[in-house]
């Protein structure tokens, strides 16, 4: 979906739309403005459920002042345009109050951006902005004074977050990564010690051999293909909902019976995703136009060195990847359900997954069926999509499971001799 053919005020009422359904603000909190070629902003109005927006609710405010729509624009009117005019290099703005990032707007503190690789990229510098009335022009100078700085982050004290973006797509991207920081910094800090990554791991990532691969062009769609791509995006649009994926971060790939395998295209809104833009890859090619992602690798070691994974997902569940990034030990001996699926889980280090990612994929077997990477993400298999996925959930409901546990007692893990028991009852291999 390019959103550059989509109007302003539709783009304001699907954004806004998928903050909402997050519970990333409410019926009255937060706002959004794009400004367009003519230098009018866009806005959304005040006093209008957030939940209820349509095209008709937005309010045009011209360069004159003056406004057109059936409401009064957001109260925090003042800000959008200060921020606009410390950079016309900016043409979307958003602002709202979700519960980890307020949490820090009340402390005063700016989340952790070295968790995992993906923040830092997407959220290179934030700032923190002085506290003002909201929807005074005093707080606009001040909110304008973090982004006439180059910075376009800014952690509003006592108020919740602004961000800054060339487009409305790139500001939520920006908004959702940084959130996703925040739950993850909090959630981590809970069970033990959180550990950032290092520069040197950062440059890790920055790679492009994903757009090396050679191309082929698909002469046939199979039933069998076609059936997968359907069954991927089915599952791919339920992780975003879920939680488990960001909009530009998480992987999902299916072998076929060739050996050629599926897997989710780079840096494409998960949300909006369709099954033409799922990538195949067959013999180290992919399909020409597309270009996968930067796992795509990673996916092809897992399946050639384990034959019977016919699925891999690699995601970033927000419960699961607080085990990730600190040196808590993650022991899925809760439930029988959760060990029955997810058997005994490896932490495998950071530099594995990029430096030697043939090595990483031999971590994988019957009795190893996912891992988590260090400051990175998990990795789960299986032998169909949907058992992956099943692991996936059941992967992060237990990790969730776990970090209750601690406000209640010490968890009681199924013992040895019982985890025995259900290897025999459920014919579990290793």
């Amino acid at each position: 979906m390019n959103i550059q053919y989509i109007h302003p005020a539709d783009q304001l009422v699907m954004f806004m739309q998928r903050i909402y359904d997050k519970g990333l603000t409410t019926t009255s909190g937060g706002n959004l403005s794009i400004m367009d070629s003519d230098g009018n902003i866009w806005i959304t109005p005040a006093s209008v459920d957030k939940g209820t927006l349509n095209r008709k609710d937005i309010i045009c405010v011209h360069p004159d002042g003056s406004c057109d729509g059936p409401h009064k624009p957001s109260s925090e009117l003042p800000f959008h345009q200060s921020v606009y005019k410390m950079r016309p290099d900016l043409k979307a703005v958003l602002h709202a109050h979700p519960p980890a990032l307020v949490a820090f707007s009340i402390i005063r503190k700016i989340p952790n951006l070295d968790l995992i690789p993906s923040v830092r990229k997407v959220c290179p510098e934030v700032r923190i902005a002085k506290y003002d009335v909201p929807g005074s022009d005093a707080l606009g100078e001040k909110i304008g004074a973090v982004f006439a700085g180059g910075c376009d982050i800014a952690i509003l004290e006592n108020h919740g977050v602004c961000i800054g973006a060339p487009d409305m797509f790139t500001a939520f991207q920006r908004f959702e990564t940084l959130n996703y920081s925040a739950e993850l910094e909090i959630l981590a800090g809970r069970i033990g010690t959180v550990q950032s990554l290092d520069k040197d791991a950062q440059r890790l990532t920055a790679t492009n051999d994903h757009t090396k691969l050679d191309d082929f062009i698909p002469r046939v769609y199979s039933s069998e293909e076609l059936s997968a791509r359907r069954d991927m995006i089915t599952l791919i649009k339920r992780s975003y909902r879920m939680g488990l994926f960001t909009a530009t971060h998480g992987t999902y790939s299916v072998r076929l019976s060739d050996d050629s395998f599926l897997i989710t295209p780079f840096g494409q809104d998960r949300a909006y995703l369709e099954e033409d833009d799922l990538v195949r890859v067959k013999a180290g090619m992919k399909e020409l136009g597309k270009t996968p992602s930067r796992a795509v690798h990673l996916h092809e070691q897992i399946y050639r060195n384990n034959p019977e994974i016919r699925a891999v997902l690699q995601a970033h569940p927000v419960h699961a990847m607080a085990f990730a990034v600190t040196d808590a030990e993650f022991d899925p001996r809760t439930i029988p359900e959760s060990y029955i699926l997810l058997r005994d889980i490896q932490k495998i280090p950071y530099q594995q997954l990029y430096t030697d990612p043939s090595r990483a994929s031999r971590a994988f077997g019957p009795a190893n069926p996912a891992v988590m990477v260090e400051g990175d993400c998990v990795i789960v298999t299986g032998s169909s999509l949907l058992q992956a996925f099943d692991r996936l959930e059941v992967l992060e409901v237990t990790a969730h499971s776990i970090i209750d546990s601690v406000a209640l007692g010490q968890i009681v893990h199924i013992t040895d001799d019982e985890v025995e028991d259900l290897k025999k009852a459920f014919h579990l291999e290793g």
